[in-house]
């Protein structure tokens, strides 16, 4: 997206900021599961590579509640925050890097592991596991989700659409199904 782009989008991410001004990220991702389940045909059709259609919705919806600006009940506070991509070219994978600042100084950082379902999504999520958790290492995030895009036309929405915990190395990590 355009910095021009993105300076026109009208969103209020204030539903999505939490009383200690930290960034919901399990609503956020909630919110996207929706959208994805109701518009996902309409938008990934207009994309000639289909695979990367899910991947830059989700970055395109994040990025208008992530980059826009919030002020807090009567002017006391104006947050924004960032989203930052590592692409992981030929290894069917797209981090996340959701910077968010809050309170004094503070900033949360928030991975979030892209997949597309290949053969077993239990061995996809397997791997978005394993990913995150190297990258929250690697960055020193607190937080970590990975996002699994099932593309299957077989797979019915309720197959599709879940959010679970897994856990590794010590770290619980959410897993969200699309």
């Amino acid at each position: 997206m355009t910095y021009s782009t993105q300076l026109t989008i009208v969103q209020d991410p204030a539903w999505y900021v939490l009383p200690d001004r930290r960034l919901d990220v399990g609503k956020l991702l909630t919110a996207f599961q929706e959208f994805f389940r109701e518009h996902s045909e309409h938008w990934v059709e207009r994309f000639d590579y289909k695979e990367a259609g899910p991947q830059l919705l989700l970055q395109a919806f994040l990025q208008r509640i992530v980059n826009s600006r919030v002020v807090g009940p009567s002017s006391e506070w104006t947050v924004g925050g960032r989203v930052e991509r590592e692409y992981g070219l030929g290894r069917k994978r797209t981090d996340l890097l959701l910077l968010w600042p809050y309170g004094d100084r503070q900033v949360q950082k928030v991975v979030i592991e892209v997949k597309v379902v290949s053969g077993s999504l239990e061995r996809t999520v397997a791997e978005g596991v394993v990913q995150t958790w190297e990258y929250l290492d690697r960055c020193g995030a607190e937080e970590g989700h990975v996002v699994v895009f099932n593309l299957d036309p077989s797979k019915s929405w309720e197959e599709k659409i879940f959010r679970r915990t897994e856990e590794y190395h010590g770290r619980s990590l959410e897993v969200w199904g699309m």
